[in-house]
């Protein structure tokens, strides 16, 4: 069941969601460690707080769980929860690597990947009161109030408990009492946004309704008009964990072990202490090819340092840039797979040489761009520089990139619906983390399906994102100010006046969406007399009320329902007027929210009424990013897949 096919009963009880994607066989070893751990999650009877999180075994076998009950209910009622969602939640989904279900006082989560001090908003659920308030204005108006100050109080707790409840009171003295929570290991930001993403869903999804419920994997809200939850509890949880532990069933904690642990563990940390410093100095003596300007702040030093790999490290890696170890080659330069001394696998980017970019800069903007943590984005490991050689070191991403798969007839098998759809979200939700939720905000301007690399676990990473800051590649005037990215997920407005948001990287994203639904490239639908391009193919059927023509052939008996209404917001945002676009925010709640009603797409830009395949026309004007030269360029980056990235960053 996916998270728009199911729902709540009036009486909510409980609801699950297996994560179809990733599946793991009976009797396997994740299959041993899954059950032991849930099975042992609440066996730790000191943790009073009602949040366990453990994590079992190693490797592609490592599971990972977490449990939270609600702020008001004691640890016995807790642990009996518990214990009874994670026996239904197995049965439930039998062989999915990733599941979770709420019930009223407690929540079940388990995943093969890290799900700990990580905040997810996806999938969620979602149920209202029928009834309308009677007072629409003044309920809400109280409401909004009740929820930003639980909003704030909840954020505000500890890594013990972050819970809040209250009541307001409207002014036909009805009494309105609210619930905010979010799982206590997300620091004060994320459960922050967790919960104003759950507040927005209120107000679009259960506007003017006297009682609603938002559950999602991180946080959760409720408002009624009765109360539903133990305001005279009073809990004094004992400190926790500082961070997941190994499944907490083989502690033995003899008088032995705790003589020896006073004794030793003084000693064992000296000897650290002394290793940290020694090994500090040794590393600063080794790195001569640190350049002058970093004898200034003492962090940015270390920052520096714990980013930097040395030159002759990425050679042996990258068996010295051999071609047998070259993937692939863009408008920044050549990318080249490597494996560490440690086993660690890398993927170099070795970029363009004729930089205009100082070596200081250049660092800091790699400072910059390593502190963007998503689990959609590809992670920048580091740098490498020396002279006019400049590396950055990614993590290396092994199931290659989303077009090796969707545009080819017969690898496109290897993708199902699901797989696609959780692509797809997983897409929004880091280019929303892009343009909404890092320290910068982030405008990708090369967002196509080439720079969506998949991992094993076919989770999208968008890739190329801020590379544009780190090399300038023709620092002259005229080529500084050209427009680069690729033709066909290039918005009008940035092709024809050079002017680029946050909406054009929405066009991106819609003609992506179109293109993961329909298995066809952007510039030529395939079988189509009249050479339609897609947006107009798509447009076309739209209007003529054929849309699931739109549709791959090869995802024919998969929920079409999901597919068309994937269709309907990819036309949402390759509209025309930009103002008209959605934000990624926007995107990202229509996709997760199945219930929330869509607009009525207009026109999409550069429509194709024949068979001429032309640009449209253009104005190149003086204060445009483009010059005369780009506009010859254009055509033949439609296809390119090695066109350069252009990305812009902007403090927050």
């Amino acid at each position: 069941m996916t998270a728009c096919e199911a729902g709540f009963t009036p009486d909510f009880h409980s609801a699950n969601y297996c994560f179809p994607s990733v599946n793991f066989t009976a009797n396997s070893t994740f299959d041993t460690n899954l059950r032991t751990l849930l099975s042992t999650l609440t066996s730790n009877t000191e943790i009073n707080y009602g949040f366990y999180n453990f994590l079992q075994g190693q490797g592609t076998d490592k599971v990972n769980a977490i449990g939270l009950c609600r702020g008001d209910v004691k640890p016995d009622e807790c642990r009996s929860c518990l214990n009874s969602s994670q026996t239904n939640l197995t049965q439930l989904c039998p062989n999915q690597k990733e599941a979770i279900k709420w019930e009223e006082k407690c929540m079940v989560r388990y995943s093969n990947i890290s799900i700990f001090h990580t905040m997810e908003y996806s999938p969620s659920y979602q149920m209202h009161n029928v009834n309308n308030a009677t007072d629409v204005d003044e309920f809400n108006k109280v409401l909004g109030g009740l929820l930003r100050n639980l909003r704030d109080k909840a954020a505000g707790g500890d890594s013990r408990r972050k819970y809040a409840t209250d009541t307001a009171i409207v002014a036909s003295f009805q009494t309105i009492y609210g619930l905010m929570q979010c799982t206590p290991d997300l620091s004060t930001q994320d459960c922050g946004d967790c919960l104003d993403w759950s507040i927005s869903s209120i107000r679009k999804l259960s506007k003017d309704r006297v009682g609603a419920v938002v559950l999602r994997p991180s946080c959760n809200v409720r408002f009624e008009i009765y109360p539903f939850y133990d305001s005279t509890t009073i809990l004094d949880p004992a400190l926790p964990p500082a961070s997941p532990s190994l499944h907490p069933h083989q502690e033995d904690h003899s008088n032995y072990l705790r003589t020896a642990t006073i004794i030793v563990l003084p000693t064992v940390l000296v000897v650290l202490v002394l290793l940290i410093v020694i090994s500090r100095y040794i590393r600063r003596k080794a790195r001569k090819n640190l350049p002058s300007e970093e004898d200034g702040d003492g962090d940015e030093i270390e920052v520096v340092e714990s980013l930097q790999f040395n030159l002759d490290t990425i050679l042996v890696a990258t068996n010295n840039f051999s071609d047998s170890n070259k993937l692939g080659e863009g408008g920044f330069g050549a990318v080249y797979q490597g494996k560490l001394s440690n086993g660690q696998e890398i993927a170099v980017k070795r970029l363009s040489r004729n930089s205009g970019q100082g070596d200081l800069e250049f660092k800091n903007e790699v400072i910059l761009l390593a502190k963007l943590q998503h689990r959609n984005l590809v992670r920048l490991l580091g740098f490498s520089l020396r002279g006019r050689e400049k590396l950055l070191v990614y993590e290396f991403v092994p199931n290659k990139s989303l077009d090796f798969f969707i545009f080819d007839p017969t690898k496109k098998a290897q993708l199902d619906w699901d797989t696609l759809y959780k692509i797809i979200k997983g897409i929004a939700r880091g280019l929303l983390y892009l343009h909404q939720d890092s320290r910068l905000r982030i405008i990708h301007r090369d967002l196509k399906a080439s720079n969506i690399l998949l991992d094993e676990e076919m989770t999208p990473k968008i890739s190329d994102f801020g590379t544009a800051r780190l090399i300038v590649a023709d620092h002259t005037q005229e080529n500084t100010s050209r427009v680069v990215g690729t033709y066909g997920y290039m918005a009008p407005e940035y092709i024809m006046h050079g002017q680029f948001s946050v909406k054009s990287d929405v066009f991106s994203f819609g003609v992506l969406v179109l293109e993961i639904v329909s298995g066809q490239k952007n510039h030529g639908v395939r079988h189509e007399k009249n050479g339609e391009d897609l947006l107009s193919f798509a447009w076309r059927n739209w209007r003529e009320g054929t849309v699931t023509s739109i549709i791959d052939q090869a995802l024919k008996n998969s929920s079409q329902n999901e597919m068309i209404r994937c269709i309907h917001i990819g036309l949402l945002c390759v509209e025309e007027d930009l103002n008209n676009r959605p934000t990624m925010a926007n995107v990202a709640l229509m996709l997760n929210s199945c219930s929330i009603s869509l607009p009525v797409p207009k026109k999409p830009a550069f429509l194709i009424d024949s068979a001429t395949e032309s640009l449209p026309n253009m104005s190149w004007d003086d204060n445009s990013w483009a010059t005369k030269s780009t506009q010859s360029t254009a055509r033949s980056a439609q296809e390119s897949v090695n066109e350069a990235s252009i990305t812009e960053l902007y403090p927050r």
